[in-house]
């Protein structure tokens, strides 16, 4: 599959944690988060945050995985699998997917603001949480990106291959934050959580578009 010529990416969240990033105007990067009182549900595991925390970005030299706002490329994520099992060793969360939001926005959007604002960015090609991963700073190298696996539907079993998972886990880094506006669009599990979400937003100066979207969950 040749690369979209609109690549969207994506960041799942708590409900809970929407008001302080509606509040701040950025969703911000673990190791800022890290120093803060924590807002909110936490969904993520702790020893693949702090793993983040020290794993450096080789197109990025001096920058870490943990310094960076993580999107993945695709909704339905296998992290959000995890959370819908709930039942992962390393999950503390079990809470289940349906109190989480997808935030969807736009890839190219994302680039232009990080250079306009002198932050750093990079993508990678598999899970950076990983013990190894490689990872790309120019767009040129999108094509890199296994676009098959990252819009697969089935990632394991019997006659998939390992490097389906693995592709379908590439990640989009932006340094330090990522702005609130540039969310174009929220997808939400069920109505009861999409008009939650439109009467908390209702007086905010962004209000991206809040569509059910079921098959973007399990």
């Amino acid at each position: 599959m040749p690369v979209p010529a609109q690549p969207k990416i994506y960041y799942i969240i708590h409900a809970d944690r929407l008001a302080s990033v509606v509040a701040d105007g950025f969703l911000w990067c673990d190791a800022i988060m890290g120093r803060r009182e924590s807002v909110g549900t936490t969904i993520g595991m702790s020893a693949i945050k702090q793993r983040r925390l020290q794993s450096p970005l080789s197109s990025r030299p001096g920058l870490k995985v943990g310094d960076c706002v993580p999107f993945y490329f695709c909704p339905r994520s296998i992290m959000l699998y995890l959370i819908y099992q709930a039942n992962h060793q390393d999950l503390a969360y079990r809470g289940g997917q349906g109190p989480i939001l997808h935030l969807e926005s736009d890839l190219h959007a994302a680039v232009a603001w990080a250079e306009q604002h002198d932050r750093r960015w990079a993508f990678t090609l598999s899970n950076a949480g990983a013990n190894y991963f490689e990872d790309r700073s120019a767009l040129a190298q999108l094509a890199e990106i296994n676009w098959d696996a990252v819009n697969a539907s089935k990632w394991s079993g019997s006659r998939v291959s390992s490097q389906v998972k693995e592709g379908k886990q590439a990640e989009f880094l932006v340094e330090e934050r990522f702005p609130w506006e540039l969310v174009e669009r929220v997808g939400v599990s069920s109505p009861e959580q999409a008009q939650s979400l439109t009467d908390n937003l209702g007086s905010c100066g962004h209000r991206p578009r809040i569509e059910i979207l079921r098959d973007w969950y399990y």
